[in-house]
């Protein structure tokens, strides 16, 4: 099962991607594990709009949701110019790679294609390991805590 579709460069747009992930988590059965794939889903729309298409509402941005491997994936085409990928470490470093940071944690598997203008999110959804999940919100939590003063 597959879902494509394309939306302006609009960050107005998010809720509607946001909408359509949902209801195609539900046809999927995979309502419960929703919260992670959207948010690192999100991020990757996001990415593609301000990053890639520069916020261009001229450009466009492609979404395929389907399933794979016991699981679902998430594509994200935009029609920027692309980026070396391969220079955002582990970590984010004065807040540059923080969306990418983000979707390392919350999908199972992150590639990109085309020269960077393309990401692929994969969720291995049955079957995810409870350590592997407690040790990816345990990271994102002790990147994103407040700092104390």
């Amino acid at each position: 099962m597959t879902e494509t579709f394309v939306i302006q460069s609009d960050i107005a747009l998010l809720p509607s991607v946001e909408e359509r992930l949902f209801h195609f988590c539900q046809l999927c059965h995979v309502g419960n594990y929703y919260s992670a794939v959207s948010v690192a889903a999100l991020q990757a729309v996001e990415n593609a709009i301000v990053h890639g298409n520069g916020a261009d509402a001229a450009k466009t941005v492609e979404l395929t949701f389907g399933t794979c491997r016991g699981g679902l994936f998430v594509e994200v085409a935009d029609q920027g110019a692309g980026f070396d990928y391969g220079c955002y470490g582990d970590l984010p470093t004065d807040g540059a790679g923080e969306g990418i940071f983000v979707m390392r944690q919350l999908a199972d598997q992150v590639t990109y294609s085309e020269g960077g203008r393309r990401v692929r999110l994969e969720f291995t959804v049955a079957g995810i390991d409870p350590a592997d999940a407690l040790e990816r919100v345990a990271i994102l939590r002790q990147h994103f805590a407040p700092v104390a003063a």
